[in-house]
């Protein structure tokens, strides 16, 4: 047996304090145009963070959450692609805007503002389900301002997850693929070591100054090693090569990956927005796609399931060979649902045993993103076994969403506990409570305004 952990004394905010600290740091993230991910590593739009940001703006300025969805969509490709990155006018990031020519190469790309050439997992409509909501509870201008959201958004998002099923469902069978680990959010997660093995970064790959490490204290038990960084931007290479072509990207990539992860996020995001679209008087043949294509993820991410490990599983589609990895992923159908009863209590009763979330010695009672019983688990880097605050937000809002409030209820509390100290990491130490990563960042703080104001 482990011996236990002992926790040093740490900052506790009360949950005024909390909110007061969250909204400075949106305040503080905010450049006009958009609310960045972050005020030093992440001076940009992310598209899933930015998903996150305007949950929890809407609690603080409802006008300002519609805003923030709004300039995200407006960077929305032409043919339907959300890009991963929206760049400001600021630098002090790589790769930027000129490492991926997006809009030199691809027509589909907008010229202003400029962005990455892949996506991010498809939580947009669960955003917008929480801020019309948020919205609805306020005054006639909240309301006005989240319907407008709703009746423009709409569409965008509609032909965003059309973009999805069309250009990433290579084998029609629902399972969601991705070209580049970063299009999974999880970028170095142990779920991606067999098929970045076969990555292999050409001669011609141009010579590049990374700037995530001078900004992180840590940065090499924290942040993914050079090697890794070779084989992420050896990809974008790849990409640039046929000028983002969506199809001929996933046929010519060296990575392609069935994500169960992204897979069961589109299956619940599609029904969110295909109940938006009854609630708005979107068009009835595509609420009936969307329900269509929300069944067939769904049954996808049922068959990854493993009843042998009790987890559901990505499949590298290159190899056409599964990836079992003890990951907080392998919980994807908690998300979605699709499990018969028992294999769904079973997969229930995981996450809260002692391998995850109950674990003896964890700081609080939260799953990280890899199991600490796992002979791999980092409880430092990336994600390679912290805890992940916006993670934990997913999964308690589908436990509300499917049913289960106990288990809600309970991660909120726990991760309130464990971002009390109001430093709104990226990721923490799951066994200290050490605060990892950046600090003050967007997401973190919203899911945080959100859990306050649903306590």
């Amino acid at each position: 047996m482990r011996p236990s952990v002992t926790h040093a004394p740490r900052r506790r905010l009360g949950s005024v304090q909390l909110a007061a600290c969250a909204a400075w740091t949106l305040s503080g993230n905010d450049i006009g145009t958009m609310i960045t991910a972050a005020p030093r590593l992440y001076p940009h739009m992310w598209s899933w963070d930015t998903a996150f940001i305007s949950i929890g703006l809407a609690h603080l300025n409802v006008d300002r959450a519609v805003q923030e969805l709004e300039t995200l969509l407006a960077a929305q490709w032409r043919n339907g692609m959300l890009p991963h990155i929206v760049f400001s006018e600021g630098g002090g990031y790589f790769p930027g805007p000129q490492r991926w020519g997006a809009a030199e190469l691809n027509a589909d790309a907008p010229d202003a503002p400029r962005t990455s050439g892949i996506c991010q997992p498809p939580v947009h409509a669960i955003a917008l389900r929480r801020i019309v909501d948020t919205g609805r509870l306020g005054s006639q201008s909240d309301v006005d301002a989240v319907e407008r959201l709703l009746r423009e958004g709409w569409p965008r998002l509609y032909h965003w997850h059309e973009w999805l099923v069309r250009h990433r469902d290579p084998h029609a069978t629902g399972l969601l693929a991705i070209v580049h680990g970063w299009e999974s959010g999880m970028d170095n997660s142990p779920r991606w070591d067999v098929p970045y093995s076969a990555v292999v970064p050409g001669p011609d790959l141009p010579p590049y100054v990374r700037l995530d490490r001078g900004l992180v204290s840590h940065a090499d038990a924290e942040r993914p090693s050079d090697r890794e960084y070779d084989r992420y931007l050896w990809l974008i290479e790849e990409m640039r090569k046929v000028r983002y072509d969506a199809d001929q990207v996933v046929r010519t990539s060296s990575f392609l990956v069935g994500d169960v992860f992204v897979t069961a996020l589109f299956a619940l995001a599609s029904e969110v927005l295909a109940t938006l679209g009854e609630e708005s008087g979107q068009p009835a043949w595509q609420i009936k796609q969307l329900r269509g294509w929300a069944r067939r993820s769904r049954a996808a991410v049922a068959a990854a399931y493993d009843p042998v490990s009790g987890l559901a599983r990505d499949r590298d589609l290159r190899t056409d060979e599964w990836l079992s990895t003890r990951t907080i992923a392998g919980f994807a159908p908690l998300l979605c649902g699709g499990l018969p009863e028992a294999d769904e209590q079973r997969l229930l009763e995981t996450i809260c045993g002692p391998d995850w979330a109950g674990h003896p010695d964890l700081f609080a009672a939260i799953p990280p993103s890899v199991s600490p019983n796992d002979p791999g688990f980092r409880p430092r880097e990336y994600w390679r076994g912290p805890v992940w605050p916006v993670i934990a937000w997913l999964f308690g809002w589908a436990f509300e969403h499917r049913g289960w409030p106990k288990h809600a209820a309970q991660l909120r509390t726990e991760c309130l506990r464990l971002v009390e100290d109001g430093s709104f990491a990226e990721y923490y130490n799951p066994m200290t409570g050490e605060p990892l990563g950046s600090k003050q960042q967007s997401w973190t703080a919203t899911v945080v305004l959100d859990w306050l104001h649903t306590a």
